[in-house]
C-alpha cells in the first residue's frame, strides 16, 4: 500500500520539479516512488536508473540510510520517511 514520503531533490534534478528542492509523493518502495515520480515529473526515472537498476552515480538515502545496504530498489518505505537523493561527487 502506498505511503506518503518527503523527497530532498538535488540541484541537478530541480529543473525537472518545477524547481522544488521537497516533494510530497507515495509509494511502497523506492521502486514505485521512482515510478511514480517519473510520472509526475517525466524524465526524472531515466536520470536515476540505468537499465532498470539505481545508476551508480546516484546515491539514494531512506531516513539517512543507504538503499544499497538495505533492499536497494525494493526497500519498503513507511508514512513520514524522508528519502534523499544525491549525485554522487567524485575529485581528486
Amino acid at each position: 500500500m502506498p505511503v506518503s514520503v518527503s523527497v530532498s531533490i538535488p540541484t541537478l534534478l530541480r529543473p525537472l520539479t518545477q524547481d522544488q528542492k521537497r516533494i510530497e509523493i507515495e509509494g511502497a518502495t523506492v521502486r514505485e516512488l521512482i515510478e511514480r515520480m517519473d510520472s509526475q515529473y517525466p524524465g526524472i526515472k531515466e536520470r536515476l536508473l540505468d537499465g532498470g537498476e539505481m545508476h551508480r552515480f546516484v546515491n539514494v538515502y531512506v531516513n539517512d540510510n543507504d538503499i544499497r545496504f538495505a533492499d536497494n530498489l525494493g526497500t519498503a518505505l513507511k508514512d513520514g520517511d524522508n528519502v534523499s537523493i544525491l549525485p554522487a561527487v567524485a575529485g581528486g
